[in-house]
């Protein structure tokens, strides 16, 4: 069976299909099931650039690459390379285009991720382009939602803080419209959800509120997605010391609850989430990054194998529903 994915970029939430992410999360269950089930990414090299600061997105790509069997060249700082010398985003991707087979990209500026692939003669990642989207960190969120829910269809997720330059959120609204998500958005109002993206999902007819707290909402929720106040967006630092604190989630605010109920983010976490929720069980933000090793490990699969697996073929047909899990 030929692999949709093969040799494309994964540049927006918005070029993936339903069954494109059903694909995706498949694979991931089946590396995650059986790590060694693919066949390896042997003599595959990924080229990690990454122009802004990174943890989770540079290392569990990377980790991904590895544990795949293929290796890894990497830039964590545009001075390091000679761009700091004048030389263009694209000359300097048409360079790396030669020395690697897929690249994964984040840069600070919006759109440079498309401009790169246009210059790339390989799949590239946007591994998150400034306030725009970041789609891989989407597909890792479906994945945690899907493995601590069951499902991923009819559920009522809450997205709390700054939903104005939150790539991950700008993304995750987007696909989460393919399920039928009840989306509730709390911000201040300085830092509502981009119009644009709201005009997307009343287009699909996605049924959303805005709200200026969320914990009124907590009882008929199922996810509450915290995202934190994001300083390096703002360019007049005294709105940000005005709102930075707005959102907190405390444990004492956990009581009345369904009981699938969860707390994720895409860290890093400030203040947003109080080190008391963490013991909780409704906890579920350092396992959801946790799984993104799985689905950045079936996007280079995916991207790099002209042929889908048979073994993810025998694996969808046998999970046509997902069982409760932890990672």
């Amino acid at each position: 069976m030929n692999n949709p994915f093969y040799g494309k970029d994964i540049l927006s939430i918005r070029d993936l299909t339903k069954e494109d992410i059903e694909l995706v999360l498949q694979t991931a269950s089946l590396l995650k099931t059986n790590p060694l089930a693919l066949p390896p990414l042997q003599g595959k090299i990924l080229a990690s650039l990454f122009f802004e600061p990174s943890t989770r997105t540079r290392l569990s790509f990377e980790s991904a690459m590895y544990r795949s069997g293929g290796k890894v060249i990497s830039v964590c700082n545009s001075q390091e390379t000679s761009m700091s010398k004048g030389e263009s985003l694209s000359d300097a991707i048409k360079v790396i285009s030669s020395y690697a087979d897929i690249i994964v990209l984040r840069h600070p500026h919006e759109g440079a991720a498309r401009l790169a692939a246009e210059a790339a003669s390989i799949p590239l990642i946007n591994g998150g382009d400034g306030a725009n989207e970041h789609p891989s960190q989407t597909l890792l969120d479906l994945f945690a939602i899907r493995e601590s829910q069951g499902d991923l269809h009819n559920l009522h997720i809450a997205f709390v803080g700054d939903l104005k330059h939150s790539r991950t959120i700008h993304s995750l609204v987007l696909a989460a419209a393919h399920y039928n998500s009840r989306m509730f958005f709390v911000s201040p109002e300085s830092l509502s959800l981009p119009e644009k993206i709201c005009h997307e999902l009343r287009s699909q007819q996605v049924q959303y509120s805005f709200h200026l707290s969320f914990e009124e909402l907590l009882p008929k929720l199922d996810v509450l997605y915290m995202t934190r106040i994001q300083k390096e967006r703002f360019e007049d630092q005294k709105l940000y010391l005005q709102v930075k604190d707005h959102y907190v989630l405390r444990k004492a605010m956990l009581k009345t609850l369904k009981p699938c109920f969860k707390v994720m983010a895409p860290l890093p976490r400030l203040q947003e989430i109080a080190v008391d929720v963490d013991s909780t069980p409704h906890a579920h933000y350092f396992a959801q990054a946790a799984g993104g090793v799985f689905v950045r490990r079936a996007l280079l699969h995916l991207l790099l194998q002209p042929h889908s697996n048979p073994e993810i073929q025998a694996y969808a047909s046998e999970k046509k529903h997902f069982a409760h899990s932890s990672y």
